[in-house]
């Protein structure tokens, strides 16, 4: 009963998308279970280059692909989503959406816009997608499911509670006006009837596929280092993207978990506000946003670059359980004459090498760096490790040595086919 997680290991947009579109080739279901449209995974294959926010990456090979209860959904995306996939001629059929799963309303998109607005200076940098404020009702016993969609006049009732609430606090707080029930029943009406034959129990989906032996991946979304638990909070996101988090958020128990691929790119990079202990302000740290072209896939801003954190990553590697890791973007390195590895902080003087609960530390820790020599050569082409740059090789063998956890993937292009294995993995 082999269940396989992969999750990323820093602030999200490691690469997942091209890790489980490649893994996905041996595997049986495919399960995104955390997240909303907030998420961004791109992938790039033979049918060509494609940019998902909340179908999983597994999509485009011939397995089931599970919305699972732990994403929140709007639906006009997913349904636009659907609709591109479909006019690039890929099997949609085989997608399935947890009657469990949270909805996006256009409430909390609203709420989301407004209140990032209110904290002005102090903004934590959402993608203003509505993501936080859907978790904020889920957990407050608020939240509209995608199975209230099944019972219409169950749904208009909930709808008019919550919107009667949401209504006071846009005209007597924020002074906008407020929005119209009918609209909003009618719209969510129509995004039943197209989502109607897609939802499922995904829990008894993913039991049974169990109970049959097949391979199932569980996919993240975001990174370690966004978790609200053990995150850098309050800059982070606002469900679990950690191993963890994918049996919350797919209804699958924490004993199928066979191993852990964590993911990460061979340097650092963030999107929005919060501390980076690595960040390079410099023309290091452009020269790699231009070569990677590292804008967010959701937001399209610009990516904040560092060199890799070996620090943060035995910290991710630790509370995810990582068995195994793979490192992307290693190409984008070619042509740095010197490479630099964080090994440990300053920290008021002292050197620690544990990654701080509070951001104000964590601001404050500056980096000790371990120093490599470039391989200054194209390495797209190279599908075997030992064909790699012995440069290459140290440094691809020593980020595994300071996370504490073995590499067995390394990809060198954004390609599915570009991609190294060091040891089989699923």
């Amino acid at each position: 009963m082999p269940v396989l997680a992969i999750v990323g290991g820093q602030w999200g947009d490691e690469g997942k998308g091209k890790v489980v579109d490649q893994m996905s080739e041996n595997a049986d279901i495919v399960v995104r279970f955390s997240g909303g449209d907030n998420a961004g995974h791109t992938v790039i294959n033979r049918l060509g280059e494609f940019k998902l926010h909340l179908v999983p990456a597994g999509i485009f090979s011939d397995v089931s692909c599970v919305i699972g209860n732990g994403v929140v959904i709007n639906p006009a995306v997913l349904i636009s989503e659907i609709a591109m996939l479909n006019k690039a001629g890929v099997n949609t059929a085989k997608l399935a959406i947890s009657d469990r799963a949270h909805l996006v309303m256009p409430y909390h998109i609203l709420l989301d816009e407004l209140e990032e607005k209110s904290r002005a200076g102090k903004a934590l940098g959402t993608t203003k997608r509505g993501i936080g404020p859907a978790f904020a009702d889920k957990t407050n016993r608020l939240g509209i499911r995608v199975c209230d969609l099944l019972d219409k006049a169950d749904f208009k009732e909930r709808l008019a509670m919550a919107l009667e609430a949401k209504n006071t606090l846009f005209t007597k707080i924020y002074g906008v006006e407020p929005l119209s029930l009918d609209e909003i029943y009618n719209q969510y009406c129509e995004y039943a009837d197209y989502l109607t034959p897609f939802i499922k129990n995904t829990v008894s989906l993913l039991d049974e596929a169990l109970e049959q032996g097949k391979k199932v991946i569980m996919e993240g979304a975001q990174g370690a280092l966004l978790d609200p638990d053990f995150g850098t909070y309050p800059y982070g996101t606002s469900s679990s993207p950690l191993t963890a988090g994918g049996c919350l958020g797919s209804g699958i128990a924490p004993n199928h978990i066979e191993s852990v691929l964590g993911i990460f790119k061979a340097y650092c990079t963030r999107v929005g506000n919060g501390p980076m202990p690595t960040e390079l302000m410099d023309a290091t740290g452009q020269k790699i946003r231009d070569i990677a072209h590292e804008y967010g896939t959701t937001t399209g801003r610009p990516r904040r670059i560092g060199w890799f954190d070996a620090v943060a990553a035995r910290f991710s590697c630790r509370i995810n359980g990582m068995t195994a890791l793979a490192i992307t973007r290693l190409d984008v390195l070619d042509s740095m004459e010197s490479l630099k590895i964080c090994t440990a902080y300053e920290l008021n003087g002292k050197k620690i090498d544990y990654f701080p609960a509070s951001v104000a530390e964590l601001e404050r820790c500056k980096p000790v760096y371990e120093e490599f020599s470039g391989w200054g050569m194209p390495i797209t082409h190279v599908r075997r490790f030992e064909d790699l740059p012995l440069q290459a090789q140290t440094f691809v063998k020593r980020i595994g040595e300071l996370a504490g956890c073995e590499v067995y993937m390394a990809c060198c292009g954004p390609s599915r086919e570009q991609v190294i294995h060091l040891k089989p993995l699923f």
